[in-house]
């Protein structure tokens, strides 16, 4: 029986080794310096034959390779490969679940409607399979956040090599997530209605009671606050600019009555999170310094009137209006599909969008809205080095091929899953 027991605490010790994520990367010791490559600086610049060098987790050096400067550490020699800052995907909810079908691997939505108070953050699962599978893809970095009532909850910003929610944080809290009521709503056919979409009688309703509660929060954080109220005390920061505000709204009329609403209301940062239809109300966005995130390209038109291509061009369409734009992940199997970030922006690419703005999108553009532009989002002297060399074009499916990554400066594992059932079954089927 001794022996029976020990033999199944080896199994068990030797199947968790087996299916763990690897382990995240140490602190970086060395310096590197990679030269020759075509550098994509995350701001719509390029440097052809440039040399990137970093020590201590941070960029030192961004420039031409033709600089006399000494090059420190480990030098790689990149000719004829692409430099990229880490992919950055916003409203994506990895790591908050794991099986969809799963329903115990499922902790991105929380029972209530107004819960401003509910982190993403301590649901965190730095473990898990699905994020260790975007890093090959480049994507290095996301906005983690809740889904599911009204006022969801609170984001965080997230590297994707850590031990725990606490290692992987990059900003805490950034902001507070709400999905907007419609003022169209489908009949419900189970109870014989017409399932066409119809105007909402209770779509007023829903926005007086959202502007109450705001009003609440406000009239409580300006009280003594004696009884603690967790939801009203976590809504402090969307009135004195410390986090920012993401509005998951779309709709013409819907983007114009929150903007409006939540301006009178005093919120001082927006963010409008699917933004369908907002190229119809640019000017109000411009106006108010309101940027948009929007949904990946792969996917039908909103509308039955809509192009067929229209979810393609919307990114051009937004840009070319002097809107800031980035790509987000919510959706069918969004966590999953996360790691598809860069052929999303390939497409809004070879629909209109330059090759360079494409890669702002998840870049340069999606750091800025998502407040972490001082430290990452474009390869500049200073910022955390966190960077990709890839073989060719990284929005190149076909081309994608990454041979080296760093997150702050840390050397990261580029194996998966899905690496190592590629490595098998590619060697069962090339066997000579």
């Amino acid at each position: 029986m001794k022996k029976q027991y020990i033999y199944s605490l080896l199994f068990f010790f030797l199947t968790g080794n087996i299916l763990a994520q690897q382990t995240p990367a140490a602190k970086q010791t060395t310096a590197y310096s990679i030269e020759g490559a075509t550098a994509h600086l995350g701001n719509g610049s390029v440097i052809d034959n440039a040399l990137i060098m970093f020590e201590n987790g941070k960029l030192t050096f961004v420039g031409s390779a033709n600089s006399k400067i000494a090059r420190k550490g480990t030098v790689i020699n990149a000719k004829g490969k692409h430099v990229y800052p880490g992919f950055i995907a916003a409203n994506a909810s990895i790591g908050l679940a794991e099986v969809d079908a799963v329903r115990a691997t499922r902790d991105f939505d929380e029972t209530g409607t107004m819960l401003p108070h509910i982190r993403s953050l301590i649901a965190y699962n730095a473990e898990s399979k699905v994020i260790e599978s975007m890093r090959p893809n480049g994507v290095l970095m996301a906005q983690v956040a809740p889904r599911g009532g009204t006022i969801s909850g609170t984001s965080s910003i997230m590297q994707l090599d850590a031990w725990n929610w606490e290692d992987a944080a990059i900003k805490v809290d950034n902001g507070i997530h709400m999905n907007f009521p419609g003022s169209l709503a489908r009949g419900r056919w189970w109870l014989g209605e017409d399932p066409a979409l119809k105007p909402d009688k209770n779509y007023t309703k829903n926005k007086q009671s959202i502007k109450d509660y705001f009003n609440k929060a406000k009239l409580y954080l300006a009280g003594d606050q004696k009884e603690k109220n967790l939801p009203y005390a976590a809504m402090k920061g969307l009135f004195d600019g410390s986090q920012i505000f993401f509005i998951h709204v779309s709709g013409q009329r819907e983007i114009t009555d929150a903007v409006n609403m939540f301006k009178e209301l005093g919120v001082q940062k927006m963010v409008v999170v699917h933004g369908g239809q907002a190229h119809k109300v640019a000017d109000l966005l411009i106006k108010n310094n309101i940027p948009v995130i929007i949904d990946r390209a792969h996917r039908v038109p909103n509308n039955e009137d809509d192009d067929y291509d229209l979810p393609f061009r919307n990114a051009k369409m937004l840009v070319d209006k002097g809107i800031t734009v980035a790509i987000g992940m919510e959706g069918q199997m969004e966590r999953m599909n996360t790691r598809n970030l860069p052929f999303y922006a390939g497409t809004y690419a070879a629909y209109g969008l330059g090759k360079e703005e494409a890669i702002q999108l998840i870049t340069g553009n999606a750091a800025k809205i998502l407040g972490i532009d001082n430290v990452a989002g474009t390869l500049e002297v200073g910022k955390d080095a966190t960077l990709f060399i890839s073989e060719g074009d990284a929005l190149d499916m076909r081309t994608n091929i990454i041979n080296d990554a760093w997150i702050q400066g840390r050397k990261i594992s580029l194996e998966t899953h899905q690496t190592k059932l590629w490595k098998r079954y590619d060697t069962k089927i090339n066997k000579k």
